[in-house]
């Protein structure tokens, strides 16, 4: 292997390994978060992760009973004194058929969920009742008020609701207008009409978030800056070790083989875990920690091959 080709590698697994953290879900919350599905245990990244009745989560278009096979119009809509969009999930266990409207998509993991598409608010979902009596019917909502920066901080606030839809003929029926008022909600609706913010507390909160970000940003820079300078000091070695050292020791076959093997297992068992963290979106430092780990088990592989293919010399041949 070329020198210029070896330092291709590391740099493109290092570039590969740097763009993790900057990696977001653009596509809707997580399914699963911290063990739990999102739309029952909440975003529990964004806020203090506890639900915050500071957001009204609600839902608009619920029948008290559904007609089998009928389709219903639902309007989920956020509210928060301060915040005018966010993120939704919307579940119903798989009993009906929940299809998504303009800046809502389905959930990947779960097609049967929807989700909000980008950041909004007021978000029109269609909801087919079953094509069979089954009984009452559970819906999970998870709704999450943002304040804009980009990030899932204490800033952001979310709520949770939970609500039933009866089996038909058990309630008395809905007329259409009836049902296009009828809203489900949790929060509370006084916090939507604050007058005035004590300038002191809005104060101290902002520079608790700006304590916060400087805190997140410099471990993110020296981590990721730490990790360059490894790299670079492993290539500059491999550099002065052909230029000045003659190269590197070799390495008898029968024991370059079976090293090999176990070093290439290993680092596709830390390639395949590294991989798994970026579509799971963990955090930074456990995808940072991952990726130099893998680097360093890929590099083990090359150095194998490069031992292997140096020629003896006559203390090898002793």
């Amino acid at each position: 292997m070329r020198p210029t080709l070896r330092t291709a590698l590391l740099l493109t697994v290092l570039s590969l390994m740097l763009s993790a953290p900057a990696l977001a879900n653009p596509n809707g919350p997580p399914w699963t978060n911290n063990g739990g599905l999102t739309v029952e245990a909440g975003c529990t990244c964004h806020g203090s992760g506890n639900p915050s009745t500071a957001v009204v989560v609600s839902i608009s278009g619920v029948p008290r009973a559904y007609e089998v096979g009928a389709e219903y119009t639902f309007t989920v809509s956020l509210g928060h004194a301060a915040y005018e969009g966010g993120g939704f999930m919307l579940w119903d266990y798989g009993a009906g058929t929940l299809t998504a409207g303009e800046g809502s998509i389905q959930v990947a993991e779960e097609p049967g969920a929807v989700s909000q598409g980008s950041v909004g608010n007021d978000w029109v979902v269609t909801w087919t009742a079953p094509s069979e009596d089954i009984g009452d019917v559970r819906f999970q909502l998870v709704g999450n008020a943002v304040n804009g920066n980009g990030q899932p901080d204490e800033g952001d606030h979310w709520n949770l609701v939970s609500f039933m839809v009866s089996a038909p003929g058990t309630s008395v029926a809905d007329d259409v207008n009836d049902r296009d008022v009828r809203t489900i909600s949790v929060g509370d609706y006084e916090s939507l009409f604050v007058a005035e913010e004590d300038p002191a507390a809005l104060e101290a909160e902002r520079q608790a978030e700006l304590a916060h970000s400087f805190f997140d940003n410099g471990n993110l820079y020296y981590w990721t800056t730490l990790s360059v300078f490894i790299v670079g000091a492993v290539v500059q070695g491999e550099f002065y070790e052909r230029r000045f050292g003659g190269g590197a020791e070799h390495l008898d076959r029968s024991l370059a083989i079976p090293q090999g093997l176990r070093r290439g297992l290993l680092a596709a068992v830390l390639g395949l875990g590294f991989a798994a963290g970026i579509d799971a979106s963990i955090g930074w430092g456990y995808l940072l920690v991952l990726g130099m780990v893998s680097l360093w088990a890929i590099f083990g592989v090359y150095r194998t091959i490069v031992q292997a293919r140096a020629p003896p010399t006559s203390k090898d041949l002793v």
